[in-house]
């Protein structure tokens, strides 16, 4: 008997568009009134990934802030133009847990409306700056449903001192019943989720050590990963935030020097889509609630 060849998975590659200056980590050393005085440099690292992704002929997702799309139009319609998905990051980079369900909405909705307007696209996605929707703010998923968003992927199932819901479910499901939760990608090891997404620890871990997590979770759980990263994290000449802790600065500039090639290596060694085309077809064949 002559066994079929297995057809890899196509994972979801999702790119969250803000600056440098706008990293929540970085909110007690930069004023959100002094953004406007930053040199903004997220055109041309955006720039550089949407040539890296043309080159690979590879779709992503884009989760960008109403804040970047309202200064960068035209980056935005770039990113509709060459194929990709425009999904909303909020307006202003704000964290869902500092918000009441009132500002989120109006925060949320300001977003949706001025990426549809000048993307020309349906805006059907949504991510927290952050991951800051847990157990404690569960209400904003029924913000989300109410604003017309079809899913989120603001929730990371992993221990964190600034977000995660470790008992959340590690994929996909429907959380609402008009609104899908697609969590960034965890290995589940030695009874907890380990984080295997992200530019933090993609950074920080080993390249064979990242791929080997999402290759387990392609054979073995046999789900497609969500991998997520930031313009911010190829660009080593940006400029240092001063004053800053010693935790803070090394998370934020670990490895930035080596992250564009890595992600060269990540585009050629799994396959990648847009969230919407992978999970919100899928939802029509059955997503499991929970």
């Amino acid at each position: 008997m002559v066994s079929t060849p297995q057809v890899p998975l196509v994972n979801a590659l999702t790119i969250d568009v803000e600056d440098y200056f706008q990293v929540s980590a970085f909110a007690p050393y930069i004023q959100r009134a002094d953004w406007d005085a930053r040199e903004c440099r997220v055109e041309r690292n955006v720039g550089r990934i949407l040539d890296m992704l043309a080159a690979q002929k590879t779709q992503a997702t884009f989760f960008t802030l109403g804040w970047i799309a309202q200064r960068y139009p035209h980056l935005v319609r770039r990113i509709a133009d060459e194929g990709h998905e425009v999904a909303s990051h909020g307006y202003g980079h704000e964290r869902v847990s500092d918000l009441t369900p009132e500002a989120f909405a109006h925060d949320i909705r300001t977003a949706k409306h001025l990426l549809e307007d000048i993307a020309g696209v349906a805006v059907t996605g949504y991510r927290a700056p952050s991951f800051s929707i847990g157990q404690g703010n569960l209400w904003a998923l029924d913000v989300l449903q109410q604003e017309g968003y079809r899913y989120s992927s603001s929730i990371y199932p992993i221990q964190h001192d600034h977000y995660g819901m470790p008992d959340a479910p590690r994929f996909a499901h429907r959380i609402r019943p008009d609104l899908i939760e697609v969590p960034p990608t965890t290995l589940r090891m030695f009874n907890r989720n380990l984080p295997s997404s992200g530019g933090g620890y993609f950074r920080l871990f080993p390249y064979a050590l990242s791929r080997w997590m999402l290759r387990q979770v392609n054979q073995n759980d046999q789900q497609p990963a969500i991998f997520y990263f930031h313009p911010w994290e190829i660009d080593a000449a940006q400029p240092r935030v001063a004053g800053i802790d010693a935790r803070t600065r090394f998370r934020h500039y670990v490895n930035i020097p080596r992250m564009e090639q890595r992600l060269q290596r990540l585009l050629q060694d799994f396959q990648w889509g847009r969230m919407d085309h992978i999970f919100l077809k899928q939802a029509h064949s059955g997503v499991p609630r929970v």
